[in-house]
């Protein structure tokens, strides 16, 4: 019963004990995250390069199959900043069929992401990846409403961060000061609002109020009205994208793109909405419910959509109880778009952009940016300004890959670091390997301190995981001592894990020690560890007896070895005994 309840959606999963007092709860909710949405939603749209609708379309199916399939109890899934980026970068090069094609795809991987249970992988993006192109992001927003805040006329868009900055700079003689004057109104409203009337959605008050004010004087303006002249009242009818392998191949790194950023921020929002209110989510049906709700959007003639954080936490704190509120809220907004379509189009663009103006700053996370520049490791900050930059001035593609990239390469490096090599008779401080901590060495009750090692017998440890970044330290060991010893013993009670080249690297060493007529004995093996070498083999090739769980078994093989021995170890010692 547990393997089938792990797959029910939390709108299932709720009905239990819900009750008619949660139900208003909900209708409440949804009904206030549907007000917010709606200027948000097709402020997205406009700014992802293609007609508000979509971002309706967007938010009223995408939102409803999040809430409806999704892991978590609060989330409020429809078209985000995070998205207008990538959106508009596709649109531009490969038209709207590239961009519902590549958000197709992009569905059909998230669906693949929570099928193969990588939800708990995504979460562990390394978060100065995740502050830099996130403000890399609001950046390029904040950017792509200059247009319409300053009423300039300005035929097409370019997608370049630099040629978008050249063409503002050559257009800014045909200001218009009554949408840069509505516009700064309209950020101050928000601002207004949100500090003294925190309960009141200061965006639909920008709407509202502009709009009348446009309306009432007959403001030379540009509204939805003036620019896509309609808006329907009803969804369109399904249609499957024109697949076609030219167009895939085209838009596939944009596709993947869109896949992670729908991971990394539905599970963000999520995991903000757990912290909020002490619920779990689950993140690989969340991950399913996004990509399967991404799907059926491009076929409604929607976009991207993902968690939105801002909605989400909207929604918790106009009280909802369950997914039903996220429901609710994708069916207020197709009633407001039922009822309201002649209206909506009288919404000054000016309006639209202020709301996003103030969501680029709020993205930006500035004071997360600062910090990880100028209060944390270097290496952490270097991966937060190139993603930052790669992001803005290339694209958000290159950002993302390259920010991953570098952080896992550091991870590595610091892996490398941490992990040693040390001669446990010797402090070896004239080599390149860590000495030995005597304070921690007295206090462990099987420090080689307190054995007693024959001679021509050396012990080594390793600390830390047996992986590529140790195996040239280990190659290194035996030509750094001028005799080679009789017997070497490699300590591996603190290796928690063993790679393919790790294991490789032990196989050439073992091969060197054969070379040197050295008698190679493994200690401190764990049971898993011995599993893992007795699969390869290497148990045959070392000798089972060479192969010990603890010190003093290994110091006994090692004298027993010396006193068969006489002045050389033969190298067919290393595979006698095998199975005694």
């Amino acid at each position: 019963m547990h393997k089938f309840t792990q797959y029910l959606p939390r709108s299932v999963m709720i009905f239990k004990n819900y009750k008619t007092n949660m139900l208003t709860a909900d209708l409440v909710a949804g009904a206030t995250v549907a007000i917010i949405a709606l200027p948000l939603a097709m402020a997205f749209a406009i700014a992802s390069g293609v007609a508000p609708e979509k971002g309706l379309f967007t938010a009223i199916v995408a939102g409803f199959l999040i809430s409806a399939f999704g892991g978590s109890k609060y989330q409020i899934g429809g078209p985000t900043g995070a998205f207008v980026v990538v959106l508009y970068a596709v649109v531009l090069k490969h038209g709207y069929d590239g961009l519902i094609i590549a958000t197709f795809m992009a569905g059909v991987m998230l669906m693949f992401m929570g099928f193969f249970r990588l939800g708990n992988i995504i979460k562990f993006i390394p978060y100065p990846v995740t502050v830099g192109f996130t403000t890399g992001i609001a950046l390029i927003i904040f950017t792509t409403q200059i247009k319409d805040f300053f009423g300039l006329n300005i035929e097409k868009m370019p997608a370049d961060f630099v040629e978008q900055v050249k063409v503002y700079a050559s257009s800014m003689t045909d200001i218009s000061w009554i949408s840069f004057a509505l516009g700064v109104l309209g950020i101050l409203i928000i601002i207004a609002f949100k500090r003294f009337y925190p309960k009141i959605p200061g965006p639909i008050v920008v709407i509202i109020a502009l709009s009348l004010i446009v309306y009432i004087f007959g403001l030379p303006v540009e509204t939805i009205g003036s620019r896509f002249h309609e808006i329907p009242s009803m969804l369109p009818s399904p249609s499957l994208p024109a697949f076609s392998l030219e167009k895939i191949r085209l838009v596939f790194p944009d596709a993947v793109t869109i896949a992670i950023l729908g991971a990394i921020e539905s599970l963000l929002s999520a995991v903000v909405a757990d912290g909020m209110t002490g619920d779990r989510h689950h993140s690989n049906k969340e991950l399913v419910a996004q990509g399967f709700a991404n799907i059926v959007s491009v076929i409604f003639g929607g976009i991207a959509a993902t968690g939105a954080i801002a909605r989400t936490v909207t929604n918790i704190k106009a009280g909802a109880f369950s997914p039903l509120a996220g429901m609710f809220h994708a069916l207020f907004l197709l009633a407001f778009m039922f009822f309201l379509s002649s209206l909506i189009l009288l919404i000054p663009l000016c309006a639209l952009s202020a709301i996003l103006v103030i969501v680029a700053w709020n993205m930006s996370e500035m004071h997360h940016f600062k910090s990880i520049l100028f209060n944390s490791e270097r290496h952490d900050a270097i991966v937060l300004v190139t993603t930052f930059a790669l992001t803005v001035f290339i694209d958000l593609n290159t950002g993302v890959q390259t920010g991953i990239m570098m952080a896992a390469l550091l991870f590595i490096k610091r892996m490398i670091d941490v992990t040693h090599i040390t001669d446990k008779k010797a402090t070896l401080m004239d080599l390149d390997f860590d000495a030995v901590n005597y304070d921690e060495e007295l206090e462990d009750a099987d420090a080689l301190s307190k054995k007693h090692v024959p001679e021509g017998v050396d012990v080594y440890e390793i600390g830390g995981p047996f992986f590529f970044g140790i195996a040239d330290k280990l190659k290194g060991v035996l030509d750094i001592v001028s005799t080679p010893p009789k017997v070497f013993i490699l300590r591996m009670r603190k290796v928690p894990m063993i790679d393919e080249t790790g294991y490789h690297a032990l196989e050439e060493f073992f091969k060197m020690c054969q070379d040197k007529h050295t008698l190679l004995i493994l200690s401190g093996v764990s049971k898993e560890m011995r599993r893992k070498l007795e699969k390869k083999g290497f148990d045959k090739l070392l000798g089972a007896h060479n192969i010990t769980s603890h010190i003093d078994s290994a110091l006994l093989r090692a004298s027993e070895v010396l006193e068969k021995s006489s002045d050389k170890i033969s190298p067919i010692e290393n595979t006698t005994n095998k199975d005694n």
